[in-house]
C-alpha cells in the first residue's frame, strides 16, 4: 500500500445555497497517492498479480492509469508497460508514469485502440492486465462506496460521478449493493453519470469512434465496462 483511500468528504454549503439544493458533498480522490481513484484499484491488480507471479503489468492510458499502475510497479519491484495514443494523453500525469520508470510506448489512434493492443497482448504473454477490464481493480475502487456511507451514516440520495471507460460508476454500485445487500443501509443510490458531449456512447447508446473532449479521462468511445455501467441505473 502507498496510503491509498479514506479520502475527505467535503460539506460543500456555498454550492448547496447556490443552486438550492440539500446536502452536497465531494469525495477528494485526489488526495490519493497518486491523485486519482485508480490507487485504489491499483493497489488491489498489483497485489494479485504479484501473487499470481507476474514481473510485469500493462495497461492503455490518456493519464491517471498510467501514473498509477507505474507507481505501485515501481513500489513491489514490477515493469509497468503503458501503451498510450498518440497525443492524446495528460502530460502532467504521463510524467508520474516516467518518473516512476514505466516503459511507454505511444500508438497512432485513441484510447479504445490502445486498451484492445493490451488486451490482445496480455492474453499472449504473462503479462498482467491493470485496466478496469481487472475484476481486482473493481474490488478495490468499491471501497469509496463504502467510505462515503461510513461517514454519512447512510447511502447518499443520489452520486454525481464522470464515466470514460465505466470502471468506477460499475465499482460504486457495486460497494452500494453490496452494503444494501448486508443490511448496514435501507436504499441504494441513483446513480447519475455523465459524459462528455463530444465523448458520450452511453448516453447516444453507439459507439463513438473519434471521441473527442479536453478532458483526457473520458476521451473514450467505446468503454469496457459499457454494460455493466447502464446496470448500475
Amino acid at each position: 500500500s502507498l496510503g491509498e483511500g479514506d479520502t475527505p468528504l467535503v460539506r460543500c454549503s456555498g454550492l448547496e445555497k447556490e443552486i438550492g439544493c440539500g446536502e452536497l458533498y465531494f469525495k477528494l480522490e485526489g488526495c490519493n497517492p497518486t491523485g486519482s481513484f485508480k490507487d485504489r484499484g491499483m493497489v488491489v491488480a498489483v497485489a494479485k498479480a504479484l501473487e499470481a507471479g507476474s514481473k510485469a503489468i500493462m495497461c492503455a492510458s490518456t493519464g491517471n492509469t498510467s501514473a498509477s499502475a507505474a507507481a505501485y510497479a515501481a513500489y513491489c519491484g514490477l515493469t509497468a508497460i503503458i501503451i498510450v495514443p498518440k497525443g492524446k494523453i495528460a502530460l502532467g500525469k504521463l510524467a508520474q508514469a516516467i518518473i516512476f520508470g514505466a516503459k511507454i510506448i505511444t500508438i497512432d489512434g485513441n484510447f479504445d485502440q490502445a486498451l484492445e493492443i493490451v488486451r490482445s497482448l496480455t492474453q499472449k504473454h504473462p503479462v498482467t492486465l491493470v485496466n478496469s477490464l481487472n475484476p481486482h481493480r473493481i474490488e478495490g475502487q468499491k471501497t469509496a462506496a463504502f467510505e462515503i456511507i461510513d461517514a454519512l451514516g447512510k447511502a447518499p440520495d443520489y452520486l454525481f460521478i464522470p464515466v470514460g471507460n465505466a470502471g468506477n460508476i460499475t465499482a460504486y454500485w457495486k460497494g452500494f449493493v453490496e452494503y444494501y445487500r448486508a443490511g448496514r443501509v435501507e436504499n441504494r443510490p441513483k446513480m447519475m453519470g455523465f459524459q462528455a458531449e463530444g465523448a458520450a456512447p452511453i448516453v447516444r447508446g453507439y459507439v463513438v469512434e473519434r471521441p473527442e473532449t479536453v478532458a483526457s479521462a473520458i476521451r473514450i468511445g467505446n468503454p469496457a465496462s459499457w454494460q455493466k455501467a447502464v446496470a448500475a441505473r
